[in-house]
C-alpha cells in the first residue's frame, strides 16, 4: 500500500505551491497549520521528523516567561501570559495549569519577600487567569514536601504556569496533522538543498533523504522555519537578515518518580538560573541546563549529567543520590536564540530571551522566522499568516480557527460513545489516568475512529507495550495517518514512549514486533534493526540531524 509520505512527495514536484515552508518544528507546523487552513496552498518538508530536533527537547512548559520579571521585560511577561493562558482555553485536555513550588535558599541574589512579591505581579501581569500565589514557610515545605531538603532553604512560594500533558513533539504534530487535514503536502526526512528566485517563484531543490531521489519544489513564497538551520538556509537561499542565531543547550534526564504530588519542584541551581523537577507520567524530569554552544549539533556530556545530578542530590531528600544508572532517557536540545547584527559579535549572554523575530523580504517574497518558543506558537502562526497576505498569498477563509481542541459537542459525543462501550474498564492498573479521556487528548475527533475499531475487533484495545499505554487500534492509527517513517518517529515522538521506558525494556518488549509489523509491515525487521543500532546505548539520538558540513559549504560556495 502507498503511505502517505510516498504520495506527498510525488505531489511536490507538481504545480506551484502558494507557500513553501522549510523546517517541520513548532514554527514551520504552525504556519503551515494556520495557512492551510485559511485556503493557501502549503507545502511543508523538514530534514528529520517533525518536531525532530529543538521542539522535541524543550521542558514541556507553556508558562509566561517569570524569569524575564528579572531583566524587567514587563510587556513580554504580559505576552507570554495571554499566550499561555488562550493555549490553557484552547486545548483543556492538553495545556493544564500545574503548580510551580519554589525552595528559596538564604544567601540567594534576591531575598524571599522580593520574590514573593514578584509572584503576586506575575499573577497581575498574567489577568488572574491562574490560582493565586502563597508563600510557604519551612514548616509548610516539610509538610507538604518532604523530599525537598530544608537545611539550604528560609522558605519559599507557589505559583502557577502549565505544562503539555504529552510530550512537545506530540503536541507539534497536532499542528502538522491539521495542515494535512487541510490539503497542506507534508514530508519528512526531506532535505532542502538550496533554493533560488526565478520567474517570480521560488526553485528549491529538495533530497528524499529515506530513497535518495531529488526534486525541485516552487512556490511564491518561502518560509525559512528551519529552528536552529535558519542562517544556514538562508545561506543556501542567497538572503541576508539582520537577525542571527546564538544557541544554548539545554538538557533533561529522566528518572522513576521522585515524588507523588502533581506539581514542578522549582529550585535556583548552583549557576543561579531555574532548575527544575518535572512530572512526566510515572516519571520525573530534571533540569534543565543553559550552556552557550557555537553549534546546533549537541550532545548530553559528562559535564551536563554530573551538574544536573548534583544539583538534584544537593536539594532534595533522597534515599540515596542519583547517579548515571538511575537516568532512563535523556533529552538535549539547542534553543535558538534571536540576537540582532553579526553573530560573532558580542551577546550578553544572560539577558538573551526566546521571543521570537520574522524577518521579511518583500521583494523576494522571503520570511525567516528566529527564535520562537511553544508557548507563543499561536501568535506565530497568525502573524505568519498575515505577513504571507501582504507577500499575495489568497486566503480563501482569512477568519477560519486553525488550532484548539474540537468543540463541545463531539467532546460529549465521544464521551458518551466512551461510556456505553465501558471503555474505562479497559485501563490499565499502571496508568493514573483513565483510557476514554487519554485518547481524546491524544486524537481529538479521530478518537471516534478508534471507538468504531474497538467495536469492531476487541482485540484492537489491546496493549502490545507494557506500560507504554498505547493500544493496539492507536498504533493502526499512527501507521496510516501519522507519517511515522522510522521507529524512533513513534516512540520518541509520536509517543513518549523512549522517554518513560528503559531502552532494553522497550526492545524486550514481547509486542514489539508487532508494532513494527503495523508501522512497517515487510520493512519491520528492517526499521527494529536500524533503531536498535543507533539507541544501543538507550540516550537520546536525533534522526536527521547529523549535518554534512562540507555539503553545506559547498552548496553555500555554489549560490
Amino acid at each position: 500500500m502507498t503511505t502517505l509520505r510516498a504520495r506527498n512527495l510525488d505531489k511536490l514536484g507538481r504545480e506551484p505551491f502558494d507557500v513553501l515552508v522549510v523546517g517541520g518544528g513548532i514554527n514551520g507546523a504552525v504556519a503551515a497549520a494556520c495557512l492551510a487552513v485559511r485556503g493557501a496552498r502549503v507545502a511543508l518538508v523538514d530534514r528529520g521528523d517533525f518536531a525532530g530536533l529543538t521542539s522535541q527537547s524543550s521542558s514541556n512548559l507553556a508558562w509566561g516567561g517569570i524569569k524575564y520579571m528579572e531583566s524587567f521585560e514587563l510587556g513580554l511577561v504580559r505576552k507570554l501570559c495571554k499566550s499561555r493562558n488562550h493555549l490553557i482555553a484552547s486545548y483543556p485536555s492538553t495545556v493544564r495549569e500545574i503548580r510551580f513550588y519554589v525552595a528559596h535558599e538564604r544567601g540567594f541574589r534576591h531575598p524571599l519577600w522580593l520574590l514573593v512579591l514578584g509572584a503576586w505581579l506575575y499573577w497581575l501581569i498574567g489577568g488572574f487567569f491562574t490560582r493565586a500565589p502563597r508563600r510557604l514557610s519551612l514548616a509548610t515545605i516539610e509538610r507538604e514536601e518532604p523530599i525537598v531538603d530544608p537545611a539550604r532553604c528560609d522558605g519559599g512560594f507557589e505559583y502557577s504556569d502549565a505544562y503539555l500533558h504529552d510530550n512537545d513533539a506530540r503536541f507539534v504534530w497536532g499542528f502538522v496533522r491539521r495542515a494535512l487535514d487541510h490539503g497542506c503536502v507534508a514530508a519528512n526526512y526531506v532535505e532542502s538543498l538550496g533554493a533560488r528566485r526565478q520567474d517570480d517563484l521560488w526553485h528549491v531543490r529538495v533530497r528524499d533523504g529515506l530513497g535518495g531521489r531529488e526534486l525541485e519544489v516552487r512556490a511564491r513564497v518561502l518560509v525559512n522555519a528551519a529552528g536552529p538551520y535558519v542562517d544556514a538556509h538562508n545561506a543556501l537561499s542567497g538572503q541576508t537578515t539582520r537577525t542571527h542565531h546564538a544557541f544554548s543547550k539545554g538538557i533533561h534526564l529522566l528518572v522513576d518518580r521522585l515524588t507523588p504530588s502533581q506539581r514542578v519542584l522549582t529550585f535556583f541551581a548552583d549557576d543561579g538560573r531555574l532548575f527544575f523537577v518535572i512530572p512526566m507520567g510515572p516519571r520525573t524530569c530534571i533540569g534543565t541546563t543553559d550552556t552557550k554552544v557555537e553549534d546546533p549539533e549537541t550532545e548530553v556530556t559528562a559535564e551536563d549529567r554530573r551538574f544536573v545530578l548534583a544539583n538534584i542530590n544537593k536539594r532534595l531528600r533522597l534515599p540515596r543520590p542519583l547517579t548515571e544508572a538511575d537516568v532512563i532517557a535523556e533529552r538535549c536540545g539547542v534553543r535558538p536564540l534571536a540576537i540582532q547584527g553579526d553573530r560573532g559579535g558580542p551577546v550578553d549572554w544572560m539577558k538573551l530571551s526566546r521571543k521570537h523575530v520574522v524577518e521579511v523580504n518583500e521583494a523576494e517574497r522571503h520570511l525567516s522566522v528566529f527564535g520562537g518558543k511553544l508557548t507563543d506558537c499561536i501568535n506565530v502562526g497568525e502573524e505568519l499568516c498575515r505577513l504571507a497576505r501582504r507577500l499575495g498569498v489568497v486566503l480563501a477563509h482569512p477568519r477560519r480557527r486553525w488550532y484548539g481542541e474540537p468543540g463541545a459537542e463531539l467532546r460529549r459525543e465521544f464521551f458518551d460513545q466512551a461510556a456505553r462501550m465501558e471503555l474505562d474498564a479497559l485501563t490499565s492498573p499502571h496508568s493514573s489516568e483513565v483510557l476514554s479521556l487519554r485518547l481524546w487528548r491524544r486524537y481529538g475527533a479521530d478518537a471516534l475512529a478508534l471507538l468504531e475499531s474497538i467495536r469492531a475487533d476487541p482485540h484492537a484495545a489491546e496493549l502490545l507495550i507494557e506500560g507504554a499505554g498505547y493500544l493496539r487500534c492507536e498504533i493502526e492509527l499512527a501507521a496510516r495517518r501519522e507519517m511515522v517513517s522510522k521507529l524512533e518517529d513513534f516512540l520518541r515522538r509520536r509517543s513518549k514512549i523512549a522517554l518513560v521506558i528503559r531502552h532494553e525494556d522497550v526492545m524486550a518488549a514481547p509486542g514489539l514486533r508487532e508494532a513494527c509489523r503495523i508501522l512497517f509491515g515487510a520493512e519491520a525487521d528492517e526499521k527494529l534493526a536500524e533503531y536498535a543500532r543507533r539507541h544501543g546505548r538507550g540516550h537520546e539520538t536525533r534522526d536527521g540531524a547529523a549535518v554534512d558540513r562540507n555539503r553545506i559549504a559547498n552548496e553555500q560556495n555554489r549560490t
